[in-house]
């Protein structure tokens, strides 16, 4: 099917974020969009409303339109877990996944994939960012809410479509990139991947596709990426630390408040200075995401004026260090990472960014699977908090149960860190906690990839 047929579009699962990108697209086409979801509540619903898109919340044969011209789904249903895939699949109505119509977006214009194990969100929302700055008039669909655009799509008219590539279930298959940019390889999803050979192998399947006019821009501080790159027949440009890099971060550090408080750091590309950039964002892990940009588009010739005002003003993603709010004299941060490298990250940047004050983090442990295959790691991935509440895990709709439990993490950290975790099983009794502790922290996280958000949406509401 060709996309410029599609006349309806029936969503099933069209509440994840990928799902309302693609949607916000398409209806910007004058496709008649429609879907179904669950009836739990996520930021989608807000830019859903705002789109005037309608959906059901509750799955239902009687639901899917028999004028439908496709189904787009979520790869977490499947006709044996959704009554509506199975009816639609009666109908004989042409069914297609979140990737595969994604991959059909993308392969419209000159696609920049940005993929990972980390930093894909924060990273494609800043490049499609800087194309906009530059008056490219990019399309772009990011994996969560951004916050200059008040939803995760942008549908331009120009020659450039920015995506954020996720690696899980080999969806990457669907995707032909003109450049890459790789921010990071690290064994996770083993619910798919049985191990860390099995993961690489996908992405080094993605760059292999790039073709020779195109650019693979690398985080060359690691021996992974690295090992991935080798594969690519394209232009590799890589970044980082280290002084082997083609675009290496060769200072760094924070403003004072009276300046911004803003991250600043300078790079230099074939023994030439490029200038101090700066950005809002927390953690070193940030100033990488922001140099994979610097260095894919000064390869591209674009004005490097643009990019520094606009990798400066950039004010970030929703579940990415969001400010929610304070409880009481606390601050109240809320972040997306569910894997130890990501939490270890963005824990290091919290400790810099607030110096000497009293950090809590709440963490949703996500996924049953990635719970038990990573538990060591996860114990040892808290060194900069003090204090860490942990509760009952995240299954999702991949998972509704698994071996490793929130209590088994709990009684791990505390191996490490004496009294440091503490395991509260709920959400509700979660909040009724941290009610009780305050004044004990000054600055509260909450952590994961599930709906731990609530927790401090919950105290924020209660401290207005």
């Amino acid at each position: 099917m060709n996309i410029k047929d599609i006349k309806k579009a029936y969503f099933i699962g069209i509440k994840g974020a990928g799902m309302t990108a693609v949607a916000q697209i398409l209806q910007s086409r004058h496709v008649e969009v429609v879907g179904s979801d669950t009836s739990e509540v996520f930021y989608t619903d807000d830019i859903l409303k705002r789109l005037g898109i309608s959906y059901h919340e509750e799955f239902l044969p009687f639901h899917v339109p028999d004028d439908a011209d496709v189904i787009i789904h979520s790869t977490a249903y499947n006709q044996e877990n959704n009554s509506e895939m199975a009816e639609a699949k009666k109908m004989g109505i042409l069914m297609l996944s979140y990737p595969e119509i994604l991959g059909m977006l993308f392969a419209e214009k000159l696609g920049i994939a940005v993929c990972g194990t980390h930093g894909k969100t924060t990273t494609s929302a800043m490049l499609a960012q800087v194309l906009v700055a530059a008056q490219l008039n990019p399309s772009a669909i990011v994996g969560s809410n951004v916050i200059a655009w008040q939803g995760s799509a942008l549908a331009g008219g120009g020659e450039y479509f920015v995506a954020e590539a996720d690696e899980y279930q080999n969806k990457l298959r669907f995707y032909q990139p003109w450049s890459v940019i790789l921010t990071s390889v690290d064994w996770d999803h083993p619910d798919f991947f049985p191990d860390f050979t099995k993961y690489k192998e996908v992405f080094k399947s993605f760059v292999e596709k790039i073709p020779k006019t195109g650019f693979l821009v690398v985080w060359g501080d690691s021996i992974d990426t690295l090992e991935v790159a080798e594969h690519a027949f394209c232009n590799l440009v890589t970044y980082g630390f280290g002084e082997d890099n083609d675009y290496q971060i060769t200072s760094h550090g924070t403003l004072s408040m009276e300046q911004g408080g803003l991250q600043r750091f300078e790079i230099e590309h074939e023994g030439k200075n490029l200038g101090e950039f700066t950005t809002p964002l927390i953690g070193k892990h940030n100033i990488l995401n922001a140099t994979s940009i610097i260095a894919l588009t000064h390869e591209m010739g674009l004005d490097l004026e643009i990019v520094k005002k606009s990798l400066g003003q950039f004010t970030g993603t929703t579940r990415r260090f969001e400010y929610i709010g304070k409880y009481q004299e606390a601050l109240l941060i809320d972040d997306y990472a569910h894997h130890p490298d990501e939490i270890k990250a963005t824990l290091s940047g919290a400790k810099e960014h607030f110096d000497g004050k009293k950090i809590w983090t709440v963490f949703h442990p996500h996924t049953f699977s990635r719970t038990k295959a990573l538990l060591q790691d996860f114990a040892q991935s808290f060194d900069d908090t003090d204090h860490v509440v942990v509760i009952d895990t995240y299954g999702s709709a991949r998972e509704q149960s698994g071996e490793a439990t929130s209590a088994e993490l709990v009684k791990l950290i505390n191996k490490y860190h004496h009294d440091k975790a503490e395991y509260v099983a709920t959400i509700d009794e979660a909040v009724e906690y941290l009610k009780e502790k305050s004044g004990q922290y000054d600055v509260l996280i909450t952590m994961g990839a599930g709906d731990v958000w609530k927790i401090a949406k919950a105290l924020n509401s209660q401290s207005e």
